[in-house]
């Protein structure tokens, strides 16, 4: 049987199903009523155990329906961490970070990484040859830029980004547009620039918008996350089975 892998991140709920590290038929849910989304799942695909890692703390009522849909359930939020512990990772990463960061090492062992995240934040970690996690930075993601562009400035639209940004703008919109996305890609170029012999690493929501523009040699993994709680559970039931 499958396992069930869960993500839910400020804006969406990302999931689906594993064996192992492979993950099968995934699933994505943009609105309000995300744990009914999750309900459904666990009640229509049955997984023989599940991961929701989540951004929000699940209230103890949740949990119990959770529980009563899949017994094997690992949730990873601010009160259930301690099956993160066993990865030597700090405390003060968010689960989204922790999960890419393990899928990076099972993936690229023995290399040096540096893992771009793009979503409502852009996050991007280090990580050493040997495993170590040496840190990371955080800056504020595509959609975050412009609605804080429309929010804090008095004449400024909240613009939608075209398949094809200008370099340089000809229209309010398009200035915007080339603005943004240019602060982003030179930002990016240049953790690239320090880091020339490492793996880089795109994933998350823009992770493929961003790939296609960069003349690098990059690997553009937008399900890290999932393959990262996919290791986590398969982990976290061999030693229940133990």
């Amino acid at each position: 049987m499958s396992n069930l892998v869960v993500e839910i991140g400020n804006t969406a709920v990302k999931a689906a199903l594993s064996e192992g590290m492979t993950l099968g038929k995934t699933f994505r849910y943009q609105g309000e009523k995300r744990l009914s989304f999750i309900f459904s799942l666990l009640s229509r695909e049955r997984p023989e155990a599940a991961v929701i890692a989540s951004v929000s703390d699940i209230s103890a009522t949740d949990e119990r329906r959770l529980r009563s849909l899949c017994p094997k359930l690992l949730i990873l939020d601010s009160k259930h961490s301690v099956a993160l512990a066993a990865y030597d990772l700090p405390d003060y990463l968010s689960f989204d970070r922790a999960a890419g960061i393990i899928a990076a090492r099972h993936l690229f062992k023995g290399r040096d990484c540096v893992i771009f995240d793009f979503g409502t934040t852009i996050s991007i970690d280090f990580l050493k040859a040997e495993g170590k996690y040496v840190g990371g930075n955080v800056s504020p993601g595509l959609m975050t830029r412009l609605k804080s562009l429309n929010r804090y400035s008095k004449s400024l639209p909240l613009v939608n980004i075209p398949e094809d940004v200008p370099s340089a703008g000809d229209t309010l919109e398009n200035s915007i547009a080339s603005g943004v996305v240019s602060g982003i890609m030179f930002e990016i170029q240049g953790y690239i620039d320090l880091h020339k012999d490492e793996i880089i690493i795109f994933t998350g929501g823009d992770a493929i918008y961003f790939a296609k523009r960069m003349k690098n040699s990059i690997f553009a993994i937008c399900n890290l996350v999932l393959l990262g709680l996919a290791l986590i559970i398969e982990e976290y039931v061999e030693k229940k089975n133990e």
